[in-house]
């Protein structure tokens, strides 16, 4: 349902501005349904436009994710499908495009993608790196990423006050909450224990809820700065025609959920304000893949969906009516993230099929949720055989290399239906569904392994590999393709 004439008939072009959380699951506010967590900035977005049900990353890891995004392409196509490295020289990007097509662009807060495509934006304004590269640490001491600006969102008011006046604008906004690390005081009133939701794949401990506690102040320290955002909009007059994306780049940094395909890695929330073209308080079922933003921008301002070599596909037609369809299939890539891993998945709203290729290797969470109170209460608490089967997921190698949920009726994906007869033609339906996309992608299995950079127990760093600046993927295996 669109306000008015479609976006092709509007006497300007619209401005753009995407904000990214950092490590925020799909569910963890309010507009999707949490009951403590206090996001009432997020939850007006929903109130003001459109939430998307079933919206969908491509990848389970930060920079990977981000990537993706702004090229419009899959994680194993963009020559930065691992951790930390950086788009390569020649990439094209969505900024890039844009610019060609009058915008004024930039980009605010975490940036994460390399030095090669930082002249696509007119100007950068950058969060510390040391929110998300752990430093060395001194003096014996052990490091911690604590970053000079602690959420990451500092300055997305000042991008958009020194913005360029006569131009319409994209903003890439990228926060860093709510990664770790995690310091008391980053929300006054902070959460307390009792507000707290603990997944069934982790135990409900004292140190677990902690830990949770903490991730909910950050993502209510974000919902304060989307506030702030909004209300500059309107204070500057220009609200009534900017399109603001509201996602995450990857899911909760908790064990079982970033760095894995089940949802909590890769679903994302995914909420569209633009109240010159878009109903509000207004919900879609469509399937949406994170591949889909950049011709969908492209095609919004005014340009070619198809201006960019990208492997998605313009949403735009879902703005104009929600009740169509977009996507039958979305697809989701796991890669070396501090750990070696590699698997794949696809998803079609009601069900997930997922691949994992190294199956000898345990599903270890990322190094900073290994540092984490949870998985450091998990240790102890399978030492002494007191985790239950659905939380030692984590721990399970060799792991089975099909998977198949039913979200309907398992929304936390804890049984693997691949071998019940009852789910024999979704699973032969999403396998063929799997194959044609790694053909059509030419996606492939890496013939060389990537080594491990941190202790999978403690989540130390293993100073004997782990070299910083991380190198490149040309670097490292003398080529931006397969390998």
């Amino acid at each position: 349902m669109v306000c008015g004439q479609s976006s092709s008939e509007t006497a300007s072009p619209p401005n753009i501005v995407l904000m990214i959380a950092d490590d925020m699951n799909w569910d963890d506010c309010g507009a999707y349904g949490h009951p403590a967590i206090r996001t009432p900035n997020i939850d007006r977005l929903a109130v003001d436009g459109l939430l998307f049900h079933h919206a969908y990353l491509t990848t389970n890891s930060c920079s990977p994710s981000r990537a993706s995004m702004i090229t419009g392409k899959y994680p194993h196509n963009t020559g930065a499908e691992q951790l930390h490295w950086p788009i390569p020289e020649g990439s094209q990007t969505l900024p890039q495009q844009l610019r060609k097509l009058g915008y004024y662009t930039a980009a605010a807060g975490k940036w994460h993608m390399g030095d090669a495509i930082r002249d696509h934006f007119d100007r950068i304004y950058e969060a510390s790196t040391a929110g998300f590269v752990l430093p060395a640490g001194e003096d014996g001491e052990a490091p911690k990423m604590i970053a000079e600006q602690p959420s990451g969102c500092e300055d997305w008011e000042r991008a958009i006050d020194e913005r360029e006046p006569n131009k319409p604008f994209f903003m890439w906004l990228a926060a860093l909450d709510p990664h770790r690390e995690y310091t008391e005081g980053s929300l006054d009133p902070p959460h307390v224990v009792d507000d707290v939701i603990v997944p069934p794949h982790l135990p409900d401990t004292p140190d677990v809820r902690e830990d949770l506690r903490l991730y909910y102040d950050e993502i209510g320290r974000l919902d304060v700065y989307v506030g702030k955002v909004i209300a500059k909009l309107e204070e500057q007059g220009v609200a009534e025609n900017t399109i603001v994306l509201f996602i995450s780049d990857n899911g909760r940094p908790f064990p079982r959920d970033k760095t894995t395909l089940y949802d909590g890695g890769i679903r994302t929330p995914w909420i569209v304000r633009w109240p010159a073209q878009i109903a509000a308080g207004v919900t879609t079922d469509a399937l949406v893949s994170a591949v889909d933003i950049a011709p969908t921008f492209l095609q919004l301002a005014g340009g070619r969906a198809d201006a960019i070599a990208s492997e998605g596909r313009s949403f735009a037609a879902v703005l104009r009516d929600p009740t169509l369809g977009h996507r039958a299939f979305a697809f989701g890539e796991d890669h070396w993230h501090d750990y070696e891993d590699h698997a794949r998945c696809v998803v079609d709203g009601r069900f997930k099929l997922i691949r994992n290729d190294y199956v000898d290797l345990p599903s270890t969470p990322s190094a900073d949720a290994g540092r984490g109170l949870s998985w450091q209460a998990m240790l102890k608490l399978q030492e002494s055989g007191n985790l239950t089967e659905d939380q030692q997921a984590c721990f399970r190698s060799p792991r089975p290399q099909w998977e198949l949920f039913d979200l309907r009726r398992d929304p936390g994906e804890l049984n693997n239906r691949i071998s019940d007869p009852a789910y024999a033609s979704v699973r032969n339906r999403l396998q063929a569904a799997l194959d044609d996309w790694t053909s059509r992608t030419a996606d492939y299995i890496p013939s060389k392994r990537t080594p491990d950079e941190f202790d999978r127990l403690t989540g130390e760093p293993d100073h004997r590999v782990r070299v910083r600046p991380r190198p490149s993927k040309k670097e490292m295996f003398g080529t931006n393709g397969k390998y």
